[in-house]
């Protein structure tokens, strides 16, 4: 006879950022502390999207967000990063392009 399964119907999926899309991100992340720009970061793995947060100060709202969406990979791209307001400031498939759009941030004229 067949046992029956403790939790009946599948596991909610939880999305969650590959080791190799945390190394883009914590890589970037630690250039931008070593420019002494950002401070502190905050990592979200719900349902449906999961969300690297940015602050300069802890007891702030994001500076930036970079989020992963799997439901948009055919559609506008997986991968956003969103700026303080909630504005989209690059989206698409290929994490490495997205995260460009901050790391032009970091260079600056030398005096």
């Amino acid at each position: 006879m067949n046992a029956p399964t403790p939790f009946p119907g599948k596991a909610p999926a939880q999305v969650a950022f590959h080791r190799t899309e945390l190394n883009m991100i914590l890589s970037l992340y630690g250039r931008f502390v070593a420019a002494g720009e950002w401070r502190d970061y905050g990592i979200s793995h719900l349902k449906d999207v999961a969300v690297f947060s940015v602050f300069r100060r802890t007891a702030e709202h994001p500076m930036y967000r970079i989020e992963k969406r799997p439901a948009l990979r055919m559609k506008q791209g997986q991968y956003v990063v969103l700026g303080m307001e909630g504005q989209i400031l690059k989206r698409g498939n290929d994490l490495r392009q997205v995260l460009r759009v901050l790391e032009r941030k970091l260079i600056r004229a030398v005096d």
